[in-house]
């Protein structure tokens, strides 16, 4: 799939996306808006659209460093514990400070999920039986003591409805003033492909890094950071996205290999488009009312994960 068809794609569906809603503007309105028009255009359509292009880019690329990292098709976000960690996070910092603000409980979150895919990675580590299934078997195990362990904080301090806000991702309450830690994701993905030909070295394993003379252990922090980091801004502002940090990187390899680099423009532009796709869908199949995307993008996620189980089963990958 070459780039300039996901990139029309990414336009077509971003300039769809800003004149979908319950609000009636049309594209011949631009030329004559009206101010109710341009406040919903400039509050919510056109903040909506960039949350949901850093969403899908930023949690795709993530999805595509812990798969390197890791030497695993099946790790993400989801199935790593990460994003149940960063809930907790957001928990705790609403339970010790009452008062924090949005940047506070991101920094709080990011320290959780921080640790929280560290145990994972010390988890790997100390198995033996490293099955391409058995892996992330293990990570959604790990992801439910988590949440458990959330819940159960919750109760205790009734606050399961705000900590239920965060188990659906949702787009129809991002509005401007409301969405903006997300762009903290953009310098990290920078960061990240500055790193990418490390990672890909890293991928390789701990003895061969060595032998090429380059830092593992630090590659991988700085992966995990990344993951972390990214995973902490998009929770807080959207919620949980599933599966999407698992499929798109598994989407790309199979037509563009498994050199991070050359994959990593490929990864965030099919990441964007897919979220796109899927909030449109959200949007328009009980029109005027709206689905949230963690439904349509399980559902399309899960069938699409399915078949690349399948497709493994087949081809013996």
């Amino acid at each position: 799939m070459k780039i300039r068809y996901l990139v029309i794609a990414l336009v077509v569906f971003s300039f769809a996306s800003v004149f979908i809603g319950v609000s009636n503007v049309s594209p011949l309105d631009l030329f004559n808006l009206t101010e109710a028009q341009q406040q919903v255009l400039l509050v919510s359509r056109i903040p909506r659209l960039f949350s949901i292009i850093i969403a899908g880019m930023s949690m795709s690329i993530v999805g595509l460093i812990m798969q390197q990292l890791t030497r695993n098709k099946f790790v993400s976000p989801t199935t790593a514990g990460t994003l149940d960690a960063a809930r907790l996070g957001i928990l705790v910092s609403m339970m010790v400070f009452t008062a924090a603000s949005p940047l506070q409980k991101m920094l709080v979150s990011f320290v959780f999920a921080l640790l929280g895919t560290f145990i994972f990675m010390k988890i790997l580590e100390k198995i033996k039986f490293k099955d391409a299934i058995f892996i992330p078997l293990i990570g959604l195990m790990f992801g439910n003591i988590i949440g458990s362990i959330s819940t159960f904080f919750a109760y205790q301090n009734d606050l399961i409805q705000n900590m239920s806000s965060w188990m659906q991702g949702d787009f129809s309450m991002i509005m401007s003033g409301n969405y903006e830690l997300m762009f903290v994701s953009v310098p990290i993905l920078i960061l990240a492909y500055i790193y990418a030909d490390k990672f890909t070295i890293a991928g390789m394993g701990e003895d061969f890094s060595k032998n090429l003379g380059l830092n593992y252990r630090q590659v991988v922090n700085l992966g995990l950071i990344i993951s972390a980091l990214v995973t902490a801004s998009v929770v807080l502002s959207v919620g949980v996205i599933p599966f999407l940090g698992l499929i798109i990187p598994n989407i790309v390899t199979i037509y563009q290999g498994d050199h991070l680099k050359k994959s990593l423009l490929h990864t965030a532009l099919l990441g964007a488009v897919f979220v796109l796709f899927c909030d449109i869908i959200g949007r328009v199949i009980i029109y005027p009312y709206e689905i949230p995307i963690s439904l349509t993008v399980g559902v399309i996620g899960s069938g699409i994960f399915i078949y690349l189980l399948l497709r493994r089963k087949k081809y013996g990958l």
